[in-house]
């Protein structure tokens, strides 16, 4: 049996939210006997580099990625009150062009979207679809807010564009339990769901 890897990881770089230093990050996974780490921070990439180079220093596999926000709508459009409640996207790169499209879905979420957060849209993520793998989120993700609003519907249909999007074989539904009934309440339908679909299901810690 393959050891635990995380795949939805805050570090120092994600403000107010993620405190872990990346070197004893890297560190206390290689203790654990954990074989490879994802860094997600919020919004950003910055510390891309720094878990790379420490992973590999320690013989640890790096996983590059970004826990993105995504807007129903256009990321162009900024002319609400910026009260927006966006829903959070995790992206991992698979592969060098993966890479190079995170960047892209990263950078332009900053300079075309920008909206007192960051912003991608679904236009973004069809057009620097290939070489990344998606993983629904926390319950602050499409598909279990849509889960928690009691829209099984819109659940559907967002599950419908990540599979038509990226591939039934790179979108893979996110489990969490960090004790909060949002997220007791979504396992069972999210489990439910992923096997309707065909989808791999995942557990990770936010």
């Amino acid at each position: 049996m393959d050891p635990f890897v995380h795949l939805h990881s805050h570090t120092e770089y994600s403000l107010f939210d993620g405190i872990s230093r990346i070197g004893e990050l890297v560190s206390h996974v290689k203790e654990m006997g954990q074989t490879a780490l994802a860094i997600t921070d919020h919004g950003v990439m910055y510390g891309a580099v720094y878990l790379y180079k420490e992973c590999i220093k320690q013989g640890i596999k790096p996983i590059i990625g970004c826990e993105i926000y995504v807007t129903r709508g256009s990321r162009f459009d900024k002319s609400g009150n910026g009260k927006e409640k966006l829903a959070h996207l995790i992206l991992l790169a698979e592969n060098n062009e993966g890479y190079q499209n995170l960047i892209k879905i990263c950078s332009k979420a900053w300079t075309e979207g920008y909206y007192h957060r960051p912003r991608a849209d679904h236009e973004l993520l069809e057009k620097y679809h290939e070489g990344l793998i998606v993983t629904s989120a926390c319950v602050g993700g499409e598909v279990p807010q849509a889960i928690l609003n009691g829209d099984m519907d819109e659940a559907r249909k967002v599950i419908e564009f990540y599979i038509n999007t990226f591939g039934k074989d790179n979108y893979f539904l996110e489990i969490q339990n960090h004790g909060l009934p949002e997220e007791a309440a979504v396992r069972p339908v999210l489990a439910s769901l992923a096997k309707e679909y065909g989808l791999g299901l995942v557990a990770t810690n936010d």
